[in-house]
C-alpha cells in the first residue's frame, strides 16, 4: 500500500469516527452536506480525496470543534499537494480516480484545458473511452473495472451542459488522428467533437499541423479556476496550488490559445479527418 493510499485511511477513519460520535447515518450526513450518500462512503472507505472545502464542510455538520476541523483540514490539504503516484491510483481503480475528478470539477466554474495525446476526457465517447481505458489498464497492470470508469467519466459530462460553467479546450490536429480506436470508433469521435463546437458554453480550439507553435507539445494539463492545475505525467499526477505556478500555466494556456483554430475553422480539420478515415475504411 502507497503511503498517499495509508494517508487517504487514516483521513477516512478519523472522519467516520466523527460521523458516528454525532450519531448520524452515512445518508444523514449526506443530506446535511447535499451530497449523494456513495460520497461519504467514498471518502470514509478511502476510494476519493476529500477535499478541504469536503473536510471543512463535514466537520460543521458533524459539530466537531474548530480545532478538530482545522487539524483535519490541513491533513486533507497535505493529501491534495501531494505527489500522487498513477500507478498506485490505477491500481486502487480507474472509476476511483474519476470519482475525484468529477469531485473537484463540480467545485470549478472556467475550465481551461491542454491535451496532447488524446481527446480530452470530457469530450469522450464511451468507445473512444473504452480503448483509451482498456490501454492505461494494460500500461499500469491495473486490475480496475473499464466499464465502472467509463460509466463516472460519461457522468461527469453531464456538466458540459451547465451554463453556469464555461470551458475551453484546446488540442493538436494530429490527436484527431491519432489511433487510439479503430477506424469506426474515431469516426464517432470526431462526429462528437463537432456537435461539442455548438455548444454555447464551450470553445474548442485545434492546432494546425502548419500553426507556429509558442513551444513543445509536452504534458497534459487542466486549469481550475485560478486555484489550482493538474498535470498529468506518465507517473506522476501533480496538483499544483502556488500561485507562481498556476500562473505559469494559465500563461501557456493563452499561447496555445492564440495558435488554435476555433469555430469553422476547427471544424474544417475535423472534416478533413473524417474524410480522411471514410476514405481508408475497408471495402
Amino acid at each position: 500500500m502507497s503511503g498517499f493510499h495509508q494517508a487517504r485511511m487514516d483521513l477516512g477513519v478519523r472522519l467516520r469516527r466523527l460521523r458516528e460520535n454525532a450519531r448520524l447515518s452515512g445518508k444523514d450526513l449526506a443530506e446535511r452536506l447535499h451530497w449523494q450518500p456513495s460520497k461519504v462512503s467514498r471518502i470514509e472507505n478511502a476510494r476519493q480525496t476529500a477535499s478541504e472545502d469536503d473536510v471543512a464542510a463535514w466537520g460543521k455538520a458533524v459539530e466537531a470543534d474548530p480545532q478538530t476541523i482545522d487539524a483535519l483540514v490541513r491533513q486533507a490539504a497535505g493529501l491534495q499537494e501531494r505527489q500522487d503516484s498513477w500507478r498506485q491510483r490505477h491500481r486502487n481503480g480507474l472509476a476511483a480516480l474519476q470519482e475525484d475528478i468529477r469531485d473537484l470539477e463540480t467545485r470549478t466554474l472556467l475550465f481551461r484545458a491542454f491535451e496532447p495525446g488524446a481527446v480530452i476526457g470530457l469530450l469522450q465517447t464511451t468507445e473512444y473511452a473504452r480503448h483509451v481505458f482498456g490501454k492505461l489498464r494494460r500500461l499500469y497492470k491495473s486490475t480496475a473495472d473499464v466499464d465502472d470508469a467509463i460509466r463516472v467519466r460519461m457522468r461527469r459530462q453531464e456538466i458540459l451542459y451547465d451554463p453556469a460553467r464555461r470551458f475551453r479546450f484546446v488540442m493538436p490536429e494530429s490527436v484527431l488522428r491519432y489511433r487510439l480506436a479503430p477506424p469506426d470508433v474515431m469516426r464517432g469521435q470526431l462526429d462528437r467533437l463537432i456537435a461539442v463546437t455548438t455548444l454555447p458554453n464551450v470553445e474548442f480550439g485545434l492546432l494546425p499541423f502548419e500553426a507556429p507553435l509558442p513551444s513543445a507539445l509536452t504534458n497534459s494539463f487542466w486549469i481550475y479556476d485560478n486555484a489550482l492545475v493538474g498535470v498529468a505525467t506518465g507517473t506522476r499526477d501533480l496538483l499544483l496550488r502556488d500561485a507562481g505556478e498556476v500562473d505559469f500555466y494559465a500563461r501557456a494556456f493563452e499561447e496555445f490559445w492564440e495558435a488554435a483554430a476555433f469555430r469553422d475553422d476547427a471544424r474544417a480539420l475535423i472534416v478533413r479527418a473524417l474524410d480522411d478515415y471514410t476514405l481508408h475504411q475497408p471495402r
